[in-house]
């Protein structure tokens, strides 16, 4: 920064991973970054918070996938040790036990994807059926996470995807959907293909260690966000909790000047937006001046998906194999994970019951019910898997339904998304919905996406250094090889 000179401000909108990851970086840069959050405090949701009682509570428990390389760089950096070792994680059917992982990164690494294959344990899913999956490696090295990829898979559901590649009925139902459920959060015939693969890649498929995974120690927004807030604080940053944002303030050359909170309006030389689909679309509707472009306007295209986040408290100690896992075939189209928290949460080690986090994905049937009838439906469930909670009582629940939660990658909803580059030349985008080419998913996209439009913003400001982004992890040899021997022939006009 030049001497003398007043800092360049920049307005960020929504605090949570992308938002504090773009504000973190412009406060290290000298900016005077102040970001806006509509909630009570820095995360919102995610961050999770204390009940009447003072018994932690979050929506969902997050975890933290062997690819979140640059998550990682930043536990690093704020110098904490938020997470629990890498865990294995069990999956169940109303038949019992279903799937076992192992740490694949402890076992001989093989090509991918046969570690990933050889590797998890199944306990039912005869061998004929598991080997239907290997013609569907065609479409993982056609899908490069290009435009053109994207848009080529965009169109059709996953449910096509698997049946047009001969995926066997029992596999799809046994191992595919219940991934999407619990990945992408929508039955197959709800998700892009597109979307499919490219999680599936990045979480599973990609590198054998890709699907290990590590757990907060407590909720994100006492381990990660309130010692990253008081960072940013440390740097320049300004963070304002229960900060709802209604509209921008264009100028005449079509250049944001300005951030509208109610009466307030806060000048900026640079906006940054990083909320989820639900919380834009809802600022597009107060905002005139975002309904003015096309872009904006077809956000209300895109779509969300319902969340149910319960915690039980029970007055023994049941005995849960696996402390992380997931379920399906409960009800047709909703999956849902369960988590042992004695065993992954600081607060709970000592507790002398037994405190389980079960999360609902497209948890549309259960939102208009009673919490003492969602409590006895979680209990029967969880009874089905671990019959130990039988005998267990109930002895304090919290009960938190979700609307329009989190992004449905609904097929054709990627032509209605946005880029981190919008009309505006001062105004970018973040967050796990938005278009980018780095590959990742979820909470280290939305991390990686807060980074890129930081970068950006110091490439329009011409101020500070930018952000040093970590590539997902190169594709193994043969991988490479096949996609480039594929693109060839495609260019040949063949595939």
């Amino acid at each position: 920064m030049t001497a003398g000179l007043p800092s360049k401000r920049v307005i960020v909108v929504g605090a949570g991973w992308a938002g504090l990851g773009a504000t973190y970086q412009l406060a290290k840069q000298g900016y005077d970054v102040t970001l806006l959050e509509a909630g009570a405090y820095p995360g919102g949701l995610v961050a999770g918070w204390k009940t009447t009682a003072g018994k932690s509570v979050e929506a969902g428990i997050h975890g933290f996938w062997y690819p979140y390389r640059n998550i990682f760089a930043l536990i690093n950096e704020l110098k904490i040790n938020p997470f629990t070792t890498w865990t294995r994680s069990a999956q169940y059917s109303p038949a019992g036990l279903e799937v076992e992982s192992p740490i694949f990164q402890n076992l001989p690494r093989l090509p991918t994807p046969l570690g990933t294959f050889i590797y998890t344990q199944f306990q039912r899913l005869p061998l004929a059926d598991r080997l239907s999956a290997l013609p569907l490696l065609y479409s993982l090295i056609d899908f490069d996470n290009s435009d053109q990829a994207w848009r080529r898979y965009d169109f059709v559901t996953a449910r096509e995807l698997f049946k047009d590649f001969g995926v066997s009925a029992r596999l799809y139902q046994e191992a595919f959907e219940p991934m999407l459920l619990v990945g992408l959060f929508a039955p197959g015939e709800q998700c892009s293909a597109a979307a499919t693969l490219g999680m599936l890649y990045f979480f599973i498929l990609a590198h054998q260690a890709d699907f290990d995974v590590v757990w907060c120690r407590g909720t994100v927004g006492e381990k990660i966000f309130r010692p990253w807030v008081e960072q940013i604080t440390q740097a320049g940053g300004k963070v304002l909790a229960q900060h709802p944002v209604t509209d921008i303030v264009i100028d005449s050359q079509n250049r944001a000047q300005g951030v509208v909170c109610g009466d307030q309006v806060f000048d900026a030389d640079a906006v940054i937006f990083a909320v989820g689909v639900t919380g834009m679309k809802k600022i597009v509707a107060h905002s005139r001046s975002l309904q003015s472009r096309p872009e904006f306007r077809n956000l209300n295209n895109l779509g969300a998906i319902d969340v149910l986040a319960t915690r039980l408290w029970f007055d023994r100690k049941v005995n849960v194999p696996r402390a992380s896992n997931a379920c399906f075939g409960f009800d047709e189209t909703t999956g849902w994970t369960f988590f042992d928290l004695n065993a992954l949460h600081d607060e709970y080690q000592q507790e002398p019951g037994t405190v389980i986090e079960a999360d609902f994905y497209h948890a549309n049937q259960f939102l208009s019910m009673s919490d003492a009838d969602i409590v006895n439906i979680v209990k029967g469930y969880l009874t089905t898997c671990v019959p130990g909670f039988g005998e267990a009582k109930v002895v304090d629940s919290s009960v938190i339904p979700l609307p329009n939660a989190v992004t449905h990658f609904a097929p054709g909803s990627y032509r209605h998304m946005l880029p981190a580059q919008t009309s505006f030349e001062n105004v970018f985008m973040s967050g796990d919905w938005i278009i980018n080419r780095h590959g990742s998913w979820s909470q280290e996209k939305a991390y990686v996406t807060g980074l890129e439009a930081a970068n950006l913003v110091i490439s329009y400001l011409g101020q500070g250094q930018p952000a040093e982004i970590i590539p997902v992890e190169e594709d193994e040899p043969h991988i490479k090889m096949a996609r480039s021997l594929h693109k060839t022939v495609r260019g040949w006009g063949w595939g």
